[in-house]
C-alpha cells in the first residue's frame, strides 16, 4: 500500500466517528504540496458554510506551520461572523502533527473551540 492508499483507509476510520452538526459542524483540512485549505461543513445539510486556503493570502506564502496557522485564524474569523464558536476537527487522514497541528492551534487561539 502506498501512502496515499493509508491516508485514505485512516480517513475512512475517522469519517465514521466523526459528523458535522448545525450546532457543531466539521472542520476538515486539506494539504496539498503547494496549499492548504479548510472547510467548515454542516453534514446533515451538505453545505460548506466557509472556507479558506492558503491560495488566497497575499503574495507568494510558501507552504510553512506559520502559513496553515495563519489559515487556521482567518478560518476562524470567517466561521466567527458566521455565528459558529465550536466545531469538530477532522483531520482527513493526515497525522495531527506539523501544518495540520499549527492551522488547528490557530484556529483556537482566534476562538474556535474544538
Amino acid at each position: 500500500m502506498n501512502k496515499k492508499d493509508q491516508r485514505l483507509k485512516r480517513k475512512v476510520r475517522i469519517r465514521k466517528k466523526i459528523s458535522g452538526t448545525a450546532d457543531r459542524p466539521r472542520l476538515v483540512v486539506f494539504r496539498s504540496n503547494r496549499y492548504i485549505s479548510a472547510q467548515v461543513i454542516d453534514d446533515t445539510r451538505g453545505y460548506t458554510l466557509t472556507s479558506f486556503s492558503s491560495a488566497k493570502l497575499d503574495g507568494e506564502a510558501k507552504l510553512t506551520c506559520e502559513t496553515a496557522k495563519q489559515v487556521g485564524t482567518e478560518l476562524a474569523k470567517l466561521a466567527q461572523e458566521k455565528e459558529i464558536s465550536s466545531v469538530v476537527f477532522d483531520r482527513n487522514g493526515y497525522y495531527y502533527h506539523g501544518r495540520i497541528k499549527a492551522l488547528a492551534d490557530g484556529a483556537r487561539e482566534a476562538g474556535l473551540k474544538f
